[in-house]
């Protein structure tokens, strides 16, 4: 199950929070590696090191990395005791211990203890990590327009991808540049600002301990597919959306779209984003499509006839008697221009904002929605 290699440190690339890249020389072969600076302890030139190459050796998402599970002759210090007794990655070799802000010993489990409401809080669902930046950007965008101040946002990240919250060059760089104001990582996932055991208490930490204007749900990076109707690890979104709606939020579903890829079953709107809103989704949302002008459809890869296809995929989604709401947000140039400007590099399934336009002004319109909804939060404790 496990493609095991050992090798030695060449040097270190570029590191974020939580993460550092690696060259090492494994046989004789120079490979790209990834360790979690938290979990393993801190890389140096020199320093043999024991990495899964599994995903690598199979050429699957993986970013092109090695990952470093130990350096056998440096192992990190104790962590110094403290309090913390949730496990994340629960009964695998790398299994971590960590305080969660809804576990008794947390400074905040008196304010969540009894929490079970939302207050109406605006959480944008998506389906892949990419839509992420695009959302924040929309957000922003609408809240500038409207002459208020940015929105406080909280991701909420999933276990649907990859577990440490550090794999995210997003995140990071979301983060640094003041656009994410917190990671709350839930399930399995691990290494945010704030832990939590689901993701009703990932919410309500969001609300209640961070203040969050608006959440956006979304797993880590990475994508789990099988090619069939539900073998897919963003079926989540599904559930998310009836955690909202128990915890009187207000669900604001972000339609995965491209007009660019290849295989029919994504084109227009993906059949993920069909079946999890259509058929796991029990609660209500707001369902946003982009009304783009005549000069975004004009785009060489914003393809014919693709507005109409998303529009007509839309409507089986809020038919007549439905129980979502569709919403049009105009989809113009100062918006692009705004995701022009994110901080991050916004990337999807290979292809950028010009190779695939639609699938971030997606985004973008979910997250205009979710600040015009923006209900300010309560102060935080």
């Amino acid at each position: 199950m496990i493609t095991w290699r050992s090798g030695t440190v060449l040097s270190c690339g570029r590191g974020w929070q939580g993460a550092q890249e690696l060259l090492v020389d494994v046989d004789g072969e120079q490979v790209r590696a990834l360790a979690y600076t938290d979990v393993v302890g801190s890389p140096e030139a020199g320093d043999r090191v024991t990495l899964n190459v599994s995903a690598l050796a199979r050429g699957l998402g993986t970013g092109g990395y090695a990952l470093v599970v130990a350096l056998p002759d440096r192992l990190p210090p104790d962590p110094p005791p403290g309090p913390g007794h949730l496990v994340k990655a629960r009964y695998t070799p790398l299994q971590a211990l960590v305080l969660g802000a809804d576990e008794q010993e947390s400074p905040h489990h008196e304010a969540l203890a009894d929490a079970d409401d939302l207050d109406a809080l605006p959480v944008v669902v998506a389906d892949l990590h990419s839509a992420l930046p695009a959302v924040v950007a929309g957000a922003r965008h609408a809240a500038a327009r409207a002459g208020r101040d940015a929105p406080r946002v909280a991701y909420v990240m999933t276990d649907g991808g990859a577990l440490p919250a550090a794999f995210s060059r997003t995140v990071a760089g979301l983060r640094d540049a003041g656009w994410l104001d917190s990671c709350i990582t839930v399930g399995q996932a691990y290494g945010g600002d704030h832990e939590a055991v689901t993701v009703h208490t990932g919410l309500l930490t969001a609300r209640h301990v961070v203040g969050a204007d608006l959440a956006v749900v979304a797993q880590g990076p990475g994508n789990l597919g099988t090619g069939t109707r539900w073998g897919f690890s963003g079926v989540q979104v599904g559930d998310v959306v009836n955690a909202v709606g128990t915890l009187g939020g207000r669900a604001v579903a972000s339609l995965r779209v491209s007009g660019a890829d290849a295989r029919d079953r994504h084109l227009g709107v993906s059949h993920h984003s069909m079946t999890a809103y259509g058929r796991v989704a029990l609660a209500a949302a707001d369902v946003v499509v982009p009304r783009p002008v005549e000069a975004l459809e004009q785009m060489p890869s914003w393809p014919a006839g693709l507005t109409r296809r998303v529009d007509v995929q839309a409507a089986t989604l809020t038919a007549p008697g439905a129980r979502h709401r569709l919403v049009e947000v105009v989809a113009d140039e100062p918006l692009v221009a705004a995701l022009r400007a994110c901080p991050v590099g916004l990337r999807t399934m290979g292809r950028d904002l010009d190779g695939d336009p639609s699938s971030f002004v997606a985004a973008a319109v979910a997250g205009v929605h979710a600040e015009q909804l923006r209900v300010p939060a309560a102060p935080r404790p």
